[in-house]
């Protein structure tokens, strides 16, 4: 069987809707349909049922879910396998949320360099609903997410647990609404600040990754929250000021993994994952992890 048929219908059966399974594989809805029809001919079984909702697996569907997901996994670590440049002896896939990337995946690139160069990578930036999706479905083998959902057959690993805090460059320590910078810290936080701050549902400046939140709040001023960890060097000399009486929120990353995947791989990474997270939580160690000697495995 071809193997896009299975992610054509793992695409269709988890986004509930073949327009939307055709947008996220870039292909018409009809090229989706012809692909499923396909596969329900070879199978001899109808796998949907489309209604104006969308497209409601059948019976025979639920059971396929489970073998086209092994089909599509094999199919990644063959190919992974075979792929592997000279020199490597296994591939490991990382994908992480883009906020997520700098510093502390970035510094476990390097530490994957140093600590594990028979380990070939690639690393991807992704929405959190694709990076669990291509988790689950074997595209990807590890993803590090803030707060993901359960799902069936992924194991959820804390890796860092931490506090977002409300700091600004005002002197008296104030938030000003027309000053406020909204930094996009997931789904969790976006609910969580939509509840404390109602009045700040349209902020004046929204930017998606942290650092470049922090460098512009620094040159320009105002006001946002940021990891405590993050800020603490700049509330230590001054530059910010934790605003008085605003509440904190939860900051959880996780690594997510199928149960699965192969052992001896995938424990390097989390181990890798672990040992960055610990050096991001020592003062002065994160910003310098990419110059300093690299830490025994």
């Amino acid at each position: 069987m071809d193997i896009t048929l299975a992610r054509t219908f793992l695409e269709v059966s988890v986004s509930g809707s073949f327009i939307s399974a055709a947008e996220r594989l870039h292909l018409t809805q009809t090229a989706v349909s012809a692909r499923i029809k396909t596969l329900e001919e070879q199978l001899g079984r109808r796998l949907f049922v489309r209604n104006k909702a969308g497209a409601r697996l059948t019976a025979a569907g639920e059971r396929f879910v489970r073998h086209a997901t092994t089909l599509v996994q094999v199919w990644e670590q063959a190919r992974q396998h075979v792929a592997l440049p000279p020199g490597r002896e296994e591939g490991v896939s990382l994908g992480g949320e883009l906020s997520l990337w700098h510093p502390l995946l970035a510094d476990w690139l390097i530490w994957m360099h140093r600590e594990c160069p028979e380990i070939a990578l690639r690393a991807e930036v992704d929405s959190p609903a694709r990076l669990l999706d291509r988790v689950q479905e074997g595209s990807l083998d590890i993803a590090v997410l803030y707060n993901p959902p359960q799902r069936a057959d992924l194991v959820s690993e804390l890796l860092v647990e931490e506090k977002l805090i409300m700091v600004t460059s005002a002197p008296d320590g104030a938030m000003d609404p027309d000053r406020y910078v909204y930094v996009d810290w997931g789904p969790s936080f976006a609910v969580n600040h939509q509840a404390a701050f109602p009045e700040l549902a349209n902020p004046p400046v929204s930017i998606s990754l942290g650092p470049l939140a922090l460098t512009y709040l620094l040159t320009v001023g105002g006001s946002g929250y940021f990891r405590i960890g993050t800020a603490q060097p700049f509330l230590t000399d001054g530059r910010l000021r934790r605003v008085a009486n605003a509440p904190e929120f939860s900051w959880s990353a996780f690594t997510v993994y199928a149960t699965r995947q192969e052992a001896h791989a995938i424990d390097r990474v989390r181990h890798g994952l672990r040992m960055v997270a610990m050096a991001h939580d020592r003062p002065g160690i994160g910003q310098s992890i990419g110059s300093r000697p690299s830490s025994s495995a």
